[in-house]
């Protein structure tokens, strides 16, 4: 090695090892979760960053495979499925009182966040505890089989709405919005340096901190593998999907403006849409007011450059 060459620190990482998600683990082929998890942890890397995982039940929490080996690559906890932020803020606290250093990130899906985990999440982001909350939004309870949860779309089939989901999904970043955390944002697989960076600026805080990852679900949403980050550069581009933060829970910036590409697209590449499960003119009109609705809250209260 020349001696002008840094060799990169192991150290933070449990038995020196270099990933957070290790190779060869159980995640389907074109998971959005796998994606996410791969480039926060080259993030976390970078900046030499010590965590701790704690993730509920979900895909998240499988992808260590089968004991006694582990496809994660730094300290975990398993926590039960409505219990995940309540189980990092004893991590937290434990932490504190020994003077360690790191972050307790939280990682669960949509299932474990909108639904099951929320009173746990209030609670936390109420108390403003010390930890990172990370969610991977794909939509379903992807790990028990692809049931509705409250954050899937309109029209979408699903195990137990076999005719197409009725009801909105829940707008869990205005929820926690509401909470006045220092942080919250939304993150988006398909651009890696809105992405970094928005991890570095959660992780350079204290206090609770959300993050809402578009992670797309090949089996559940009968979509190619291949498609994946294709996808959610479709939701961003239709302002389906938008990236954006809040600071405090009144600042607004958006980070990637949408260029109004057709949704249709979007669902298109989709199988789990039956035909005529959805109202598309309702959808372009909704997806519109609710940007509009972003873009005021970021002129309103906008975040100093």
């Amino acid at each position: 090695m020349s001696s002008t060459t840094k060799e990169p620190d192991t150290s933070v990482y449990a038995c020196g090892d270099e990933y957070l998600l290790r190779p060869g683990n159980t995640n389907c082929g074109g998971c959005g979760m796998s994606v996410a998890f791969t480039m926060f942890g080259r993030v976390l890397r970078e900046m030499e960053e010590k965590i701790t995982l704690v993730i509920p039940a979900c895909c998240g929490i499988v992808a260590a495979g089968a004991y006694p080996t582990t496809s994660f690559g730094v300290p975990t906890m398993s926590s039960t499925f409505g219990g995940v932020s309540a189980f990092a803020s004893g991590a937290a606290a434990v932490r504190d009182i020994n003077g360690d250093d790191g972050q307790i990130v939280c990682w669960a899906g949509d299932g474990g966040t909108f639904d099951i985990g929320i009173a746990s999440i209030s609670g936390a982001a109420e108390r403003n505890d010390n930890t990172l909350y990370v969610c991977y939004d794909n939509g379903i309870y992807g790990n028990t089989g692809g049931q509705r949860s409250s954050a899937t779309p309109i029209g979408a089939k699903t195990t137990t709405t076999p005719r197409g989901k009725v009801e909105a999904p829940k707008d869990i970043m205005a929820i926690m919005a509401a909470h006045c955390i220092p942080y919250t944002a939304t993150l988006s697989i398909a651009h890696p340096e809105d992405f970094a960076r928005k991890v570095k600026t959660a992780v350079e805080m204290d206090g609770f901190r959300f993050l809402l990852i578009h992670a797309p679900c090949p089996t559940g949403w009968k979509s190619e593998p291949s498609e994946t980050i294709n996808l959610v550069r479709i939701a961003v581009r239709s302002g389906l999907f938008v990236p954006y933060e809040v600071f405090g829970g009144e600042r607004y910036r958006i980070n990637v403006e949408p260029d109004w590409m057709d949704v249709a697209e979007y669902y298109d590449r989709q199988r789990r849409f039956p035909k005529g499960s959805i109202d598309l003119n309702a959808i372009r009109a909704t997806v519109r007011h609710r940007y509009e609705r972003i873009k005021q809250l970021a002129q309103m209260w906008p975040v100093d450059m």
